[in-house]
């Protein structure tokens, strides 16, 4: 059903093609939300038999079927026009996941005619496509075509230098060179190559849609340079094509990208959307892009914050002031800037082992995802209460960013010496935990060392409203008592061998901005404020989805998707400057927009959903929630007694005697006992299968040599809100997690230990 709207009021529409779900968000010219609709692949399109959206075979090979997508969106549209007025759709922008479409060449040069009596699976079937079942951002199968490439272009600090990052599975070279070598049959009849942003946004304008010129700095052959000088190497192009004369063909394949930096019309919609479902002709299509890159963009960041996105793979992204490319981290140029801007740049750390570890550890040592929050909440920081006998493991199932990019395996270290498991197995998820939130602190504080993020780095960067708000409200590192006043900004540590001093907080982040569903967890969402010194944010949309499914990545049914929000945003944004109504830069025309809806609707919190369940409590719909932070505070429900007996179960009491029943059974700050929320949708929320983590099975042998339930079986107390600015509330997002000062010194004093095991993996020492 269509939310409530002022009649005639311009509409903006937003498409997220997402690894388990095609979804659709649209705005109003203020932007509020207005419409939800999503395709669940697994659900609606249960003749492909995926299991959240991919398939997935022997080793690291995660694919889907594109006529699947196709199928989807065909879907999509019906509900579209069924539930909203679509003439009033007047631009349109979007986002996809990273992932490549093989078109075979007959369609080629000319886009495929579509008829618009028909629907789109029908003319697109599967024998369009050279490979029916394309790679997903999970697959890892090109690891080692994208070290080939690196070792070609001598290292990965020359290839970082060269073409903006170093090897990684996800390179759009790697997965060439990955078919040329092991399909010769599919290279053969390959006409066109498309990043799946631009294959989605090809359906819509029914022409081919060049890649944006931030996807292409993705890809692993693509030289950037400022003033629209960048081109794709040629180099990288002739070795992953074989010869010279194949090389011509992939540059033909590719295309040209889209220099304008995503801040014009890149087409119209098509014909075939005009007269099959009413859209208006000179509807706008916007530029798309990675649906990373479009969260990040739908969070309005300010320079001094780092968004982190939990999932599948793990991102860790904030603004750059210069394009410095180094092996550290991943920058491209922003992607939705207007040409007479001054150049904006992110750069992006990530993390490969993410969700699967995750899933691993709770089915090995734990009854349910409540366990698994509880077991993070209660154990003490580095596992131990002991301060030199701390516990490090390292979980890499798969080939991960320099400079773990040759090492896999499951690592495990107590008092520094490497050990096959933790004499008490209880420590297990917080040590997961703190080891994937202490890589994304030590490789922001390596990089923030380098200089990429300009001369005034982490809490002196930007002066925007909302980062003095948010100050006003959580004091700074110079203002909190007990933060020792520490030489230069990111000075190195006497002593420690590190580049930057552990124990200061004022080049990190003032603010993490956090989405995906691990972020839900009330423990990660402490350790994660205590680990970066810095308040936790998540928008309101996610926190109220949350209550209903707080273990799930993909929203609850009538909640829109940030990636699709992000393209409503940018969709609006190109509107508006078309029109002469847009105000400077995207995110200074959303915080606008965002302010001016505050106003005239009384001081109203935005909207966070469109039909589907209102949740009991959260962020604008329910008074704050009690604060969950500290060293390990934590609820325990009545009704969940039998999880503490599991808990003890699975080990000695190595925190001291009755130290952990004792913490179990206190909440910190609070006195107030609070229920969970129920783990699904009692009016029916998509069913996807995309999990927090992958679900393993319906029962898993624990260590220990029993049986444990998986996470679907128990309730979860999902994250509330704390007190929150009005700056912060209009633009959506509520505070869930404040910095504990003595909690940062104590994690600072094991980052150098942490750095010196993680030293000891790179050298294949253990």
């Amino acid at each position: 059903m269509p939310g409530p709207s002022k009649s005639g009021q311009a509409l903006f529409l937003g498409l997220e093609l997402s690894t388990d779900q095609l979804r659709a968000t649209i705005v109003d010219e203020n932007l509020e939300l207005v419409g939800v609709e999503a395709v669940d692949f697994d659900t609606a399109l249960s003749e492909y038999q995926t299991q959240g959206g991919i398939f997935t075979t022997p080793g690291d090979a995660y694919t889907t079927p594109v006529d699947m997508w196709v199928k989807a969106l065909d879907f999509l549209l019906e509900e579209i026009s069924r539930n909203h007025e679509v003439s009033r759709i007047k631009s349109i922008g979007g986002a996809a996941q990273p992932a490549l479409v093989w078109w075979k060449s007959t369609p080629v040069p000319s886009f495929p005619p579509l008829d618009s009596r028909l629907p789109l699976h029908s003319q697109l079937s599967p024998n369009t496509f050279s490979l029916p079942n394309t790679p997903v951002s999970q697959d890892t199968f090109s690891h080692s075509h994208a070290l080939n490439i690196e070792a070609m272009l001598g290292g990965p600090d020359h290839m970082a230098a060269r073409v903006g990052m170093c090897a990684n599975s996800s390179l759009v070279a790697a997965q060439i060179l990955r078919v040329r070598e092991t399909s010769p049959e599919t290279w053969a009849r390959t006409g066109r190559v498309q990043i799946a942003s631009a294959f989605l946004a090809s359906l819509v304008a029914g022409t081919w849609i060049g890649m944006g010129e931030a996807e292409a700095c993705a890809t692993g052959m693509y030289v950037y340079a400022s003033g629209g000088q960048g081109h794709w190497d040629d180099e990288v192009i002739e070795y992953i094509a074989g010869s010279r004369e194949e090389a011509w063909r992939v540059r033909g394949w590719l295309g040209d990208v889209d220099i304008s930096g995503g801040g014009r019309r890149v087409a119209t919609v098509s014909r075939y959307l005009v007269d099959r479902y009413g859209f208006e002709p000179d509807t706008t299509i916007a530029s798309f892009t990675a649906d990373y890159l479009s969260t990040y963009l739908s969070l309005v960041p300010s320079p001094s914050d780092a968004v982190l996105s939990f999932g599948p793979m793990d991102f860790l992204l904030t603004s750059a002031p210069h394009y410095l490319p180094s092996r550290l981290y991943s920058v491209y140029p922003h992607p939705a800037q207007d040409p007479t801007e001054k150049r904006k740049y992110i750069v992006m750390l990530t993390s490969r082992n993410a969700d699967v570890p995750r899933a691993l550890v709770r089915d090995m040592y734990t009854k349910s995802w409540s366990a698994f929050d509880r077991l993070v909440s209660v154990v003490p920081p580095g596992g131990s209460i002991g301060l030199d006998d701390k516990l490090f493991s390292f979980w890499l199932l798969q080939g991960d960013s320099h400079p773990l990019s040759h090492v896999k395996g499951i690592f495990r270290f107590e008092t520094g010496v490497k050990v096959n498991e933790f004499r008490d197995l209880r420590a297990n998820p917080r040590c997961l935990v703190e080891s994937q939130v202490l890589s994304f602190r030590v490789r922001w504080a390596r990089m923030s060392a380098t200089g990429a993020l300009g001369a005034a780095v982490g809490r002196a960067r930007g002066s925007s409203s909302l980062v003095n708000s948010s100050a006003a409200a959580s004091p700074g590192p110079s203002q909190r008592t007990g933060t020792p006043a520490i030489g230069p900004l990111g000075a190195p540590s006497p002593g420690s061998g590190l580049p930057f001093d552990p124990y200061d907080s004022s080049s990190l982040p003032a603010r993490i901005l956090s989405t995906g569903a691990a972020i839900n967890f009330p423990a990660v969402a402490s350790l994660v404020s205590e680990l970066f010194n810095a308040p936790v944010f998540v928008p309101t949309t996610q926190l109220d989805s949350a209550q209903i499914t707080p273990h799930r990545n993909a929203p609850a049914k009538g909640y829109p998707g940030r990636a699709a929000l992000g393209g409503a945003y940018v969709a609006r944004w190109v509107w508006g400057k078309e029109r002469g109504t847009c105000r400077g830069s995207l995110e200074e025309e959303v915080r606008r927009l965002l302010a001016k809806r505050w106003v005239t609707s009384g001081g109203t919190p935005s909207r966070t959903h469109i039909g589907g369940d209102t949740p009991a409590g959260s962020g604008a719909n329910t008074p704050y929630g009690a604060r969950r932070s500290g060293f390990g505070a934590a609820v325990l429900e009545e009704e969940e007694e039998d999880a503490l007996e599991e808990l003890e179960r699975l080990g000695g009491d190595a925190f001291g005697e009755g130290e952990l029943a004792a913490r179990l059974r206190t909440a910190t700050g609070s006195s107030v006992t609070t229920t969970a929320g129920t783990s699904t949708s009692s009016s029916g929320a998509l069913s996807s299968t995309t999990f927090t983590t992958p679900d393993l099975g319906a029962t898993t042998t624990s260590p220990a040599g029993e049986s444990s339930a998986t996470a679907t079986s128990a309730a979860l107390m999902p994250v509330t809100a704390l007190p929150t600015s009005e700056s912060e509330t209009q633009v959506g997002l509520a505070k869930i997690a404040e910095p504990d000062v003595d909690a940062f010194m104590a994690y600072a004093a094991i980052v150098p230990e942490y750095c010196r095991l993680e030293g000891m993996l790179v050298k294949a020492l253990v």
